[in-house]
């Protein structure tokens, strides 16, 4: 009867040492998660502040917000370099 009750209790002990573990896991990919959308959010909010400087027109602000949104950060980048050149060639 004791050895039963013994097992039982570290069964027990062990299913919650488990989920403890689980618990601990779970918070640590949390955290990543959370510093990796704050990269995230800033990245954009950086972006967003080169479009207003970069930009000239508000068509081109409107363009520039719509490559964003629909093709990503990279390709965004990409529209402003261009916007960038096209004006440097203006001026000259």
């Amino acid at each position: 009867m004791t050895l039963t009750l013994d097992n039982r209790s570290q069964n027990k002990e062990s299913s919650l040492t488990q989920a403890l573990r689980q618990i601990q896991q779970l918070n640590s990919k949390i955290a990543v998660l959370e510093q990796q959308h704050q990269d995230y959010v800033q990245k954009q909010q950086n972006l967003i502040s080169a479009i207003a400087e970069i930009c000239v027109s508000p068509m081109q602000e409107v363009q520039a917000l719509r490559i964003l949104i629909y093709r990503g950060e990279a390709a965004c980048r990409q529209y402003l370099r261009s916007v960038l050149v096209k004006q440097s060639q203006a001026s000259k």
